[in-house]
């Protein structure tokens, strides 16, 4: 199977999950260090839109400011991440499935399902509140602090903060009553 190329000024939703579906991180540490990693390999190579890191898979929405660089810069952060939590758990082997996924967003309303979907994954996986929840990017777009997140970016393509809430309510709304139907 041939990997997509990831290009310049692209927007792609890029995620992976631990081999046979298990747990990547196993602490809010481990979560703290991913980030802080994904910071080193990636600043100034990508731009995110949105994150999420669940205890087994995680999710982001960026753009690419590097094409010849960001590859090889994701491939460096997913292996100094395994190699630390290898160490760290006295594990040995594959930490991530194979090959990062990747898919290309080519228009706004694609763009806002996929940040509401990734928003959303602590509510539809782990019936978690995703309006609290430590490790996505959803409270930061809500928030004043600085971040390297493209916040503005997102609040505008919601029109406003709080058409930005109202969708993710909306949609949280929708997910759930068709949990109920299956």
């Amino acid at each position: 199977m041939k990997l997509e190329i990831l290009e310049k000024d692209k927007i792609y939703h890029i995620y992976n999950r631990g081999i046979n579906g298990e747990p990547i991180f196993t602490s809010d540490e481990n979560k703290r260090y991913f980030l802080k990693l994904y910071l080193k390999y990636l600043e100034n190579k990508v731009e995110t839109f949105a994150y999420c890191l669940m205890d087994n898979h995680f999710h982001f929405v960026i753009r690419i400011n590097n094409e010849t660089e960001v590859t090889q810069a994701l491939s460096n952060l997913f292996n100094a991440y395994a190699k630390s939590f290898n160490k760290q758990q006295n594990r040995t082997g594959s930490l991530f499935e194979k090959h990062f996924k990747r898919i290309q967003i080519e228009n706004e309303e694609y763009l806002k399902n996929v940040i509401q979907y990734i928003h959303l994954n602590p509510k539809h996986h782990l019936d978690m509140d995703y309006k609290s929840f430590t490790f996505s990017s959803y409270l930061t777009i809500l928030s004043n602090k600085a971040t390297n997140l493209l916040r503005n970016e997102v609040i505008r393509l919601f029109e406003d903060i709080d058409n930005f809430i109202y969708c993710h309510d909306f949609k949280n709304e929708v997910l759930s009553e068709k949990q109920k139907l299956e």
